[in-house]
């Protein structure tokens, strides 16, 4: 199988599988207790919190333990809407229109609740919010604004720095960086919330981190206290440690490889089709893994189910027989005849040249036998 789902889930680490399985097997106490074994785990605790923290660039006590950027992204927008002074006004917030669905549906149901009034930014062709316009829907009364850090389906880098100079503090910034962490560099200046997920950094699924600068955020869980009273609930010490490694594992070049991989990818498939495919995303500012490729003429199911030992997503949907653009897509006005070939290639760590060649040579000779060419 050539792997070319990394923007879904990444293949965990060895060298994580390695630092998290003495927390399985032999460090398993409790870490709020103060036996030998709890006083361990408390230690790998901590020591996995100063790696998260150093790899954004902030304090341990900044850091708290979630399941994953879902679970972070709900925490935050739940929090700030639900704690907000209402005054004389509901709380507003300001997002995109290509926002994950743990952003957008999370404002959606409060939306529905008239719990809050939510203005979303549109997006140009290439999925690029424009920073000027994300401040200028701003409000008074806006308690939020979220924009993700790097669109998960075309790869899109999102003006997260201009929105972040702009607001100067003055209204609260949460980002969405579940894709970016490991890819691109991050920086917490000017952020107040930072969403990340374990899964998308060769860590295990079911752990994540949520930066919140100074660490005051309301409860998500509450219970005996745990992550300085945040998020109650014993924590998992394993994965927290695998996390903890995953962010010290990243390399400053890792990021020039994949771009480097993706582009010989993209120019293989161009070479073999042409203008029978399009890409999706900007050609420039974009993560370096990611290519979004519509493949003319074609379902993005059909092509891919004629490879049958590549692992790739595909962009629109399909129920009760009609192909749908997935919310990113339709954004972007890409037209439904044209985006309903998108396939998502996402490279990984530990995704090679022949791998890339072999998985170009495929999807040249599937959509070739379609009889689109």
């Amino acid at each position: 199988m050539i792997y070319l789902d990394n923007n879904g889930t990444t293949p965990v680490d060895p060298r994580v599988s390695l630092a998290l399985r003495p927390f399985l097997e032999e460090h398993y106490g409790n870490p709020s207790t103060r036996s030998p074994l709890g006083v361990t785990a408390r230690a790998g605790l901590d020591a996995a919190r100063q790696q998260v923290a150093a790899f954004l660039g902030c304090s341990a006590s900044e850091i708290v333990f979630t399941s994953g950027a879902t679970e972070s992204n709900n925490w935050v927008v739940q929090s700030l809407i639900l704690g907000a002074d209402r005054g004389q006004s509901v709380p507003h917030v300001v997002t995109s229109t290509v926002e994950h669905p743990s952003v957008g549906k999370a404002l959606d149901a409060f939306e529905a609740r008239g719990l809050v009034e939510v203005s979303r930014v549109g997006v140009d062709a290439y999925g690029l919010v424009d920073a000027d316009e994300m401040l200028a829907a701003v409000r008074p009364h806006t308690v939020l604004v979220s924009l993700m850090h790097s669109n998960n389906e075309v790869g899109t880098l999102q003006p997260v720095e201009a929105v972040a100079r702009g607001l100067d503090g003055k209204v609260p910034l949460h980002t969405d960086a579940a894709q970016s962490g490991g890819k691109v560099p991050l920086s917490v200046e000017g952020i107040s919330f930072m969403s990340l997920a374990g899964h998308k950094l060769y860590a295990p699924k079911g752990i994540g981190a949520l930066y919140i600068r100074g660490g005051a955020l309301g409860p998500m869980l509450w219970g005996a206290g745990h992550e300085g009273g945040r998020r109650s609930g014993t924590e998992n010490v394993p994965f927290a440690v695998g996390l903890g490694q995953a962010c010290e594992l990243v390399q400053p070049g890792d990021g020039a490889k994949l771009a480097a991989l993706r582009d010989r990818l993209q120019s293989l498939l161009n070479d073999g089709l042409g203008s029978s495919i399009s890409m999706n995303g900007h050609p420039r500012l974009r993560l370096p893994n990611t290519l979004s490729v519509n493949f003319h003429g074609a379902t993005g199911a059909e092509v891919t189910g004629r490879c049958p030992e590549l692992a790739a997503s595909t962009g629109p949907a399909c129920h009760d027989g009609q192909v749908r653009l997935s919310h990113v897509l339709a954004a972007m006005g890409v037209a439904p005849d044209i985006g309903k070939g998108a396939v998502r290639l996402t490279l990984g760590r530990f995704t090679s040249a022949a791998e890339v060649d072999a998985a170009a040579g495929m999807l040249v000779a599937a959509h070739r036998s379609l009889a689109v060419v």
